[in-house]
Order: structure tokens, then sequence, then C-alpha cells
């Protein structure tokens, strides 16, 4: 596919949908602000959130030109706050970042780097999980160095917080409007027109669990999972039936084991 050159060349978008965040966003602006790697817009979409997020955002945005806080007139879903960030972002590179993630400081760095590499479009990386304190849960969990259509329908392997796509090379996209899982339903869309997204093997991003994170527990999601395959992959119900279950077994044994 040829390349897109309407957006601005190394700039790296990074997308992050906000409600009740207040107790953590600051950490997970910091952790961007930190990075290595300095080009980078981060846009803050506030999904009417009744907590003081936008008061946090909006301070923070006061010293650094680089971080853009937008508030949707009514609460509508993580993937109309995302598709509204992915329509104002300018960067050829879209990042996303669930609202209390954290990004270790060479993450983008590294990421790009390694896209550079593989000549790839989307890529993806390790994780930690911690709780909302901080504390590890469950250090470094293996990922698949490679992920097609196939694989992504039976196994849960990119998490949303890990995730860059180089849009000069996949072209547009928006999230499918879905109250939950919409991530998932992205990455199988592209994937349908991609020939595979990359694992870099290094854990760059920690990934809270039992909090507002909205990729968390992937057990309340298995519904959603079906449908999405159902319904927007028009994918048989026995096949969908299977997939689901293979989907079931890899979050327990990614999230317990």
């Amino acid at each position: 596919m040829a390349a897109d050159n309407r957006y601005q060349q190394g700039l790296v978008s990074i997308i992050t949908p906000v409600f009740k965040a207040e107790k953590m966003i600051e950490q997970t602006i910091r952790s961007v602000q930190a990075q290595t790697y300095k080009d980078w817009e981060m846009l803050l979409i506030d999904d009417c959130s009744p907590d003081h997020s936008g008061e946090i955002i909006q301070k923070m945005a006061e010293t650094d030109a680089r971080i853009k806080y937008h508030r949707l007139p009514h609460n509508s879903g993580a993937a109309v706050a995302r598709n509204t960030a992915i329509e104002h972002a300018q960067g050829a590179y879209l990042a996303f970042l669930d609202s209390d993630d954290l990004w270790t400081p060479t993450k983008l760095e590294r990421q790009l780097d390694f896209m550079a590499e593989k000549g790839c479009a989307f890529s993806y990386t390790r994780i930690q999980m911690i709780d909302g304190e901080g504390n590890i849960l469950k250090r470094d969990i293996p990922i698949p160095l490679k992920t097609d259509y196939k694989r992504l329908l039976r196994q849960t392997v990119i998490a949303t917080s890990t995730v860059v796509i180089n849009r000069q090379l996949t072209g547009d996209f928006s999230m499918p409007l879905r109250r939950g899982g919409q991530d998932y339903a992205t990455w199988l869309q592209l994937l349908r027109n991609t020939d595979s997204a990359y694992g870099l093997d290094e854990c760059l991003t920690s990934y809270r669990t039992g909090g507002q994170s909205l990729s968390s527990n992937k057990f309340k999601s298995i519904e959603q999972v079906y449908a999405i395959q159902t319904e927007d992959e028009h994918i048989g119900k026995i096949p969908a039936f299977l997939n689901t279950l293979c989907f079931c077994f890899y979050a327990f044994k990614k999230h317990f084991l």
C-alpha cells in the first residue's frame, strides 16, 4: 500500500480515552512525558468523566503543549472517544494507551526502531500486570513474535496499551462503535488487510488490573468476542464458538498461570 503523506512523519499521536481516571491519569501522563522519544502528542478525550480527571489533564496541558484535552458533549463510550482522538491526530503513528496503564521510558523509541527494522505497519509488545498501587502481579508475559488474523481469532495476544500503528501504511481506520471490545474488533479489522502484526519481545508496558482499564478483565468480554466474530467478522456460530473457547483458555492462562 502506498504511503499516506497527509500526516506528520515521525510524530506519534497517543490515543487515550478518559473516564473516572483521576487517581491514575497523572501517573499515566508522566510516563508519556518521560519518553526518550520526544516527538509525540497525547490526545486525551474526556468521556464526560464525573470526577476531577479533566481538571488534572488541563493543568498538565498548561505546561506541556503536546498534551491535548477534549471533552465529549455527552458520555458516548470508549469507541467514540478513541475515534474522536484519531480524527484529531496529526501523527503518522497512532499509539494507544489506556488512562491507568504505564509505559517504560524507552517504549516509543524501541518500538519505532523495531517497526522500522521490520518494515511493519502494526506492532505490539510484552506487558507486566500491576495492581492499583503499582505492585507487580505478573511479570513479563510472553507474546508471539507474529500474529495474523487467524491467530487473533483464537488467542488474546495484543494488549491495547502496547499497540503502535503506522497509518501511512495501513490507511485510515476507525474503531467499530461498540461499547466494549472495540479494540479487539479493530485489530481484526486491520489484520484483514495487513499481513501480520509483529511483537517486540520486550516488556515496555505496565497493564493495570482491577481498575478502570478499558481492556482489563477479558473474562467479562467473552460475549463480546463471540459477538464480534459473528456480527462484525461474519463467522459462523460454531467456528466462532470454538474460537471463543480457545480465547477463554488463553485469557485464563495469560492472567492466572
